[in-house]
């Protein structure tokens, strides 16, 4: 029996892709085994689908001060050891990281246990988790032609991102029934993000009395982000997180206003969605999103509107030139030429996995 171990957290973008390798994984006959963070989001999405998962310490790697600095260094040495133990346990043939500071001490120890280590970076600049793992990698997968030259040419791997095949499946039906919407007016699909986004979030609110004049609104707001005042609203239909509907909003949505996290764009163009990004912004980030953004904008995939520029009458302008412009988003991510990202991911770890 084959072995894998895959690695990856912090946020649902760590961890998505390892799920959508899945399917391809086990088709293979791979026995599959997940090492994440104590509590972390990807604990509750891998343990949902039935795969053994272990937990390890870990400790984020800041480029800025913080007294934490003290601190997580020797919580990234002990997921280490814990990494170290159960890569001999377990035994992989190799190791899939999709990176997050969880990743790291399990790729060093999978270096130090010499099992091959393939790495993903879904931004076009690889973060710091990353870039600190790419000398233990044999192969780094990257979504954006603009990353190979960031990384080591003998290791980069253009692949894309592995999208989840159910998201391509959705029943549009079974969503409006869910939201308890009529078939009258289009469906716009709010996504700030596995946290939320309070900037999205209020600026969507303000609008809500003249958005709801043109469209059903589904708003994914993050956990502890409800409103109680607009829980009755007709047409307005909000959750603090959606997993397994996900895919029926997605068929029911006319157009998504979403985060630019890079495995989450990569959906957008895979369904053909008509989209404003709405990146974190360079306060809040390494700037990564706003890169991607840019990206997909300069490809004719997206309507980007900076968080900076972000006001009611920005929003409503932005929403009303994609509406107009909707065909011509969609002739574009038609013809993007996306690859299939599971395949090329999937024979790279075949033909790297030792045997």
């Amino acid at each position: 029996m084959k072995k894998i171990v895959l690695t990856g957290g912090g946020t649902a973008g760590h961890v998505t892709p390892n799920i959508a390798l899945l399917p391809a994984l086990k088709a293979l006959s791979y026995e599959i085994e997940y090492i994440g963070s104590y509590q972390g989001m990807e604990k509750d999405l891998i343990e949902a689908m039935e795969i053994p998962y272990h937990g390890i310490s870990s400790g984020k790697l800041r480029r800025y001060l913080d007294i934490k600095n003290l601190s997580d260094p020797f919580k990234v040495v002990k997921g280490f050891g814990q990494a170290f133990r159960l890569l001999g346990k377990i035994k992989p043939n190799i190791v899939f990281s999709k990176g997050g500071f969880v990743s790291v001490p399990v790729v060093l120890a999978a270096k130090m246990r010499k099992i091959p280590v393939i790495i993903h970076e879904s931004d076009i600049t690889p973060g710091l988790a990353n870039k600190i793992s790419i000398p233990a990698a044999r192969k780094v997968c990257c979504n954006f032609p603009e990353t190979l030259k960031y990384l080591p040419s003998v290791k980069a791997v253009l692949t894309g991102s592995p999208i989840r095949q159910e998201l391509l499946q959705g029943n549009p039906e079974a969503a409006r029934s869910f939201c308890h919407f009529t078939s009258s007016k289009p469906v716009l699909l709010i996504i700030g993000g596995s946290s939320g986004s309070k900037a999205i979030n209020d600026a969507v609110r303000a609008l809500l009395p003249k958005l709801l004049d043109d469209y059903q609104i589904i708003h994914l707001c993050g956990k502890g982000n409800l409103d109680n005042d607009l829980i009755n609203t007709k047409g307005y239909a909000q959750f603090e997180y959606i997993s397994q509907q996900l895919k029926d909003m997605f068929a029911l949505s006319d157009m998504v206003i979403s985060r630019a996290g890079a495995n989450a764009i990569c959906e957008l163009l895979a369904l053909h969605k008509p989209n404003i990004l709405i990146p974190l912004s360079a306060a809040a980030s390494r700037g990564d999103q706003i890169l991607n953004a840019k990206s997909f904008e300069k490809q004719g995939f997206s309507y980007v509107l900076l968080e900076e520029d972000l006001t009611e009458s920005t929003l409503l302008s932005a929403i009303r030139q994609v509406t107009e412009k909707r065909d011509t988003y969609i002739a574009s991510m038609k013809k993007s030429g996306q690859m299939d990202s599971i395949q090329t991911i999937v024979d790279l770890i075949e033909n790297n996995a030792k045997k």
